[in-house]
């Protein structure tokens, strides 16, 4: 069924109730994470820039039953100022005449964006009361819900003020929530494992009775295995657990062994007296009664060990919770073994997803560990690259939200060349309809290159869309006095993501050099741009038998001076200047994908995608892509209009 967007509404002087998430973790006024905030920002700034007054609501933490300090939102309202860089007014309360007023206020300053306080300092707020999901819509004219991580619960600020509101749609993170679950249940790759942690049980039943009909797999870890542990009979100290749920979570167990569902239980945990940096922990096996008065507060290596084995051969999974707490070391260890596990999944069409409370595992921790390169604050991952949410790698279906999405390693790179042809104004246009095409089109990674001057409009034009946008050449000093030359910040600031390096006419008609070529790479990859690196021998090198050796001259000086990771992160468009038609594209890309391991290794090699960039039409592009090294092609006069360029995507993925 259709959800209505954001995009649906007139924001136009409208009182814009926008549903966040922004429980994020604050120490002495400080934010420590600002993830959950950041996820929201392209809901807020796509409502602020179609005209509307911008309220705020969030939940923080658990307050119990009133105001409290140490649950304010006020930090979060300092630190979103930072990010959008614009005033934020904020409210002392959710409701009445005090939220009235500061959303006044920020209607007459001009500032236009609200907070309000911590929605649970009214206990009317988790009891769904009628009255106060009221005062809620009576501040707004519209809804929009962005607060995936909140939304199973049925609050006022979540469903019941919903009803009340002529109009409510889904925030961007939302929709990418929505959109990528659903495609990981409606068709999923297997085996499908789904990971869930977190507290409670009773957050999480309708979330595991559902799964049971999917998944292949159900790991389950963090606090909430504790009550499952307990219907087993097994000890669990003074581990969280819910007395009332152990009906439940045998009744689960039952149904998952009547299906042949794999049903995994830690079978150790790391426990200790308290919650705190430096305290004494044990190991243990999850049938030792040593825990005594202890609790358990994250997995075991052992039982890291065990689901990571199960990770590696999954296609599809879903994570759901943290294994243990999180926040603290040394509890982190086992989220951090698992995060790790599902980094490196590589499945067939598959959906790495994370649902509510849970925005801790969006950075992962990644960074700095191995695999670190695919560490994102909030992103798709798409096979080999980092994507958006971190510089640079702004990727297709470029999101907010959480999700983390596994497809194919090499799935098929499409990118369109158009070189000097078109307007601004053609530009939007054809991204937009090119957008509104691709939309329900994973498995590729699409790519626009307009002229410059078309740039940073096309760019707009792609937001929310899985279409990336490309600049055509770059300059590699950062600034100076280089007449018409365009530097790798300019191209990221005007929002592209990519950049075309050594194309054929650039070394034929512009002088581009191998060294030039390196330089620009440089350039481009300390600018956090996704590099599609050309090479490629002329006709007469061809005709004289020099292929293979202008190929190894091209992609050595090219590449010089990077690292195997870098160089797993490009793309390497093998463009003979000479080629019609598929030409020696299979002996060419073999050629190059073989210099690639035996220069950087088998991971590079194997993640590097090499593309085709000779002459792509929509009648050549299957028997190229069924070459066993052609991951895809960049597209020049058949990627002019749209239904070509389309046919052409499609035609990369149906082999």
């Amino acid at each position: 069924m259709a959800k209505l967007s954001i995009r649906d509404l007139d924001l136009q002087g409208k009182r814009v109730f926008i549903r966040v998430d922004f429980n994020v973790p604050i120490k002495e006024g400080r934010i420590k994470d600002d993830t959950r905030i950041r996820a929201s920002l392209p809901t807020i700034v796509y409502a602020l820039e179609h005209g509307a007054t911008v309220i705020l609501a969030s939940h923080l933490g658990r307050p119990k039953g009133g105001p409290s300090p140490e649950f304010s939102l006020k930090p979060v309202a300092d630190h979103l100022a930072t990010l959008v860089g614009r005033v934020v007014t904020f409210a002392d309360d959710c409701v009445g005449d005090v939220a009235k007023a500061a959303i006044a206020q920020a209607r007459t300053q001009g500032n236009n964006l609200v907070l309000l306080e911590n929605v649970r300092f009214h206990k009317e707020e988790e009891k769904n009361d009628p009255a106060f999901a009221q005062q809620l819509a009576d501040l707004a004219d519209l809804y929009v819900n962005d607060a995936f991580g909140s939304s199973h619960r049925a609050h006022a600020s979540t469903e019941g003020m919903a009803k009340l509101l002529p109009k409510a749609a889904a925030g961007f993170l939302m929709e990418d929530e929505l959109k990528y679950l659903g495609l990981a249940l409606a068709s999923p790759a297997r085996p499908f494992v789904a990971v869930l942690g977190g507290a409670k049980v009773s957050d999480k039943i309708d979330v595991i009775e559902n799964f049971l009909g999917r998944v292949d797999a159900l790991l389950i870890g963090g606090a909430m295995a504790y009550t499952f542990l307990l219907a087993k009979g097994l000890p669990v100290g003074t581990s969280l657990v819910e007395p009332d749920k152990l009906d439940a979570a045998r009744a689960i167990m039952k149904r998952a062994a009547e299906r042949s569902i794999q049903f995994e239980l830690p079978v150790d945990h790391v426990v200790a007296e308290k919650i705190e940096v430096g305290v004494a922990t044990a190991t243990l096996s999850v049938d030792d009664p040593a825990i005594g008065d202890r609790m358990g507060l994250d997995i075991g290596p052992k039982t890291a060990e065990r689901y990571a084995a199960i990770l590696a051969k999954a296609k599809t999974v879903v994570w759901n919770g943290p294994m243990g707490v999180f926040e603290t070391s040394p509890f982190d260890a086992g989220t951090t073994a698992v995060a790790k596990a599902v980094a490196g999944v590589k499945g067939e069409g598959c959906g790495r997803r994370e649902g509510h409370d849970d925005h801790w595992r969006r950075r992962f921790r990644c960074r700095g560990h191995e695999g670190g390169r695919h560490g994102a604050d909030h992103a798709h991952f798409h096979g080999r690259r980092r994507v958006a949410g971190v510089p640079g790698r702004q990727r297709p279906a470029r999101s907010s939200g959480p999700f983390r999405e596994v497809i194919p390693m090499r799935i098929p790179f499409v990118a369109a060349n158009w070189k000097m042809f078109k307007t601004v104004h053609e530009a939007v246009a054809y991204v937009s309809e090119l957008g509104a095409l691709v939309t329900d089109t994973p498995g590729a990674e699409i790519v626009v290159a307009p002229p410059f001057t078309a740039l940073h409009a096309a760019a707009e034009a792609a937001r929310h869309t899985n279409v990336g946008i490309a600049a055509q050449d770059l300059h590699w000093e950062r600034e100076g006095a280089f007449t018409g030359a365009i530097s790798a910040g300019m191209i990221k600031d005007a929002g592209a993501g990519y950049v075309i390096i050594g194309h054929s006419e650039r070394r034929r008609l512009f002088g581009d050099t191998d060294e030039g070529v390196n330089r620009k790479l440089h350039a481009a990859i300390a600018a956090d741009l996704t590099a599609i690196v050309c090479v490629g021998e002329t006709l007469e090198e061809r005709d004289g038998g020099r292929t293979l050796e202008v190929l190894d001259r091209q992609v050595a000086a090219a590449l010089k001076g990077l690292t195997d990771a870098q160089v797993a992160a490009l793309v390497v468009a093998y463009e003979p200047v000479w080629a019609i038609g598929t030409g020696r594209a299979g002996e060419a890309h073999a050629h190059i994908r073989n210099r690639l391991r035996e220069w950087f290794g088998a991971k590079a090699a194997d993640e590097c995608h090499v593309i085709y960039g000779g002459s792509v039409k929509p009648d050549n592009i299957k028997d190229l892509m069924a070459l066993p090294d052609v991951d895809g092609a960049l597209v020049g006069g058949a990627s002019l209009t749209v239904p070509s360029f389309f046919a052409i995507v499609n035609g990369s993925r149906t082999v």
